[in-house]
């Protein structure tokens, strides 16, 4: 860990060490299975040396199935994170990896390190599609707080494009773009009284919905897949549905 300052050995995990450059800023990282890189985590304001151990230890025996799927932006099921130390249940189910063309760290410092960093947080699997092309990647890289050990929040995997007649919002991408959970509960109670609105979204599977308003109720129409609507017209037939029960409806789907 030449270059690095303040290292201590890491217990629990051979070739593994903390760093901590200032108060509020803690590193961790461990040697790959095959020497070659590091893996590496990160977290603000606090460091859980536990979870910390448990998260390398995960991304070292599974890397190459955490980057199977998608070389940006990978992950691995069946991660148990450790309890807190208020013996509290942690909620993160899989191990997420990023590749350094995604992160992009000491790209300023030390460039020649770059390459061989992956970065490695515990993470919620809902959060994930697998089919991240790298600017999705970089994108939803920004978007998470990976670095938040306690987050309990999940920033679930949201495309969404919309356009409202009334309040005269619409997307300012030409497809469905990552967005928020609220924001999306957002249009939709906005739908109401604005005939020829319509929103859609979509999930980390690539299934998308599309909603509209008219007259009283809202329409909730399966749209088929981000490859395109489905083939059967019958399972694009909207059916009506109260507010509550689709922003239910949406919630569910986004954690499927």
């Amino acid at each position: 860990m030449h270059g690095f300052k303040n290292v201590t050995p890491l217990p629990g995990l051979p070739d593994a060490w903390h760093w901590s450059p200032v108060r509020t800023l803690n590193f961790a990282g461990a040697l790959s299975a095959d020497g070659r890189r590091l893996l590496q985590l990160s977290c603000r304001d606090w460091f859980d040396e536990e979870l910390a151990v448990a998260t390398m230890k995960f991304a070292r025996e599974r890397e190459s199935e955490i980057f199977a799927r998608n070389p940006h932006l990978g992950t691995a099921d069946g991660f148990t994170p450790p309890r807190t130390a208020a013996g509290e249940h942690r909620a993160f189910d899989v191990v997420v990896g990023i590749a350094p063309e995604t992160h992009g760290f000491y790209r300023v410092e030390n460039p020649d390190l770059t390459p061989h960093v992956r970065l490695v947080f515990p993470a919620y699997a809902h959060e994930f599609s697998g089919r991240e092309t790298l600017d999705e990647a970089i994108t939803r890289y920004r978007m998470l707080r990976l670095n938040e050990f306690d987050r309990r929040d999940p920033v679930p995997y949201l495309k969404m494009r919309y356009a409202n007649t009334r309040t005269r919002g619409r997307s300012t991408n030409r497809g469905r773009g990552f967005t928020k959970e609220q924001n999306l509960e957002q249009e939709l109670r906005l739908l109401e009284n604005a005939p020829g609105s319509f929103v859609e979204f979509e999930n980390r599977h690539g299934k998308v919905w599309r909603v509209e308003w008219h007259d009283g109720p809202w329409l909730l129409g399966e749209w088929g897949t981000a490859a395109g609507p489905p083939q059967d017209p019958d399972a694009a037939a909207p059916r009506e549905i109260d507010l509550e029960d689709l922003l239910a409806f949406a919630h569910a789907r986004l954690r499927d």
